[in-house]
């Protein structure tokens, strides 16, 4: 899936992604906003792990970075 699209279908993914990641914040993933580096960076933060290992859940999860 690429950013555009990713973009276009934030607010439906905003809850699955809230589900998936609870740690993460409504602020974190509204500013977020289809960003994959954002989501990366703020899972790395939350989570403690290492950026390969963020960017690897997200796109088991379904999405390209």
């Amino acid at each position: 899936m690429n950013e555009d699209t990713l973009k276009g279908q934030w607010k439906q993914l905003h809850g699955k992604l809230k589900a998936r990641w609870g740690r993460l914040t409504d602020d974190d993933l509204d500013v977020a906003t289809g960003n994959t580096e954002y989501l990366a960076g703020k899972l790395q933060q939350r989570y403690g792990m290492a950026r390969d290992e963020a960017e690897s859940q997200i796109k088991a999860f379904g999405y390209e970075l």
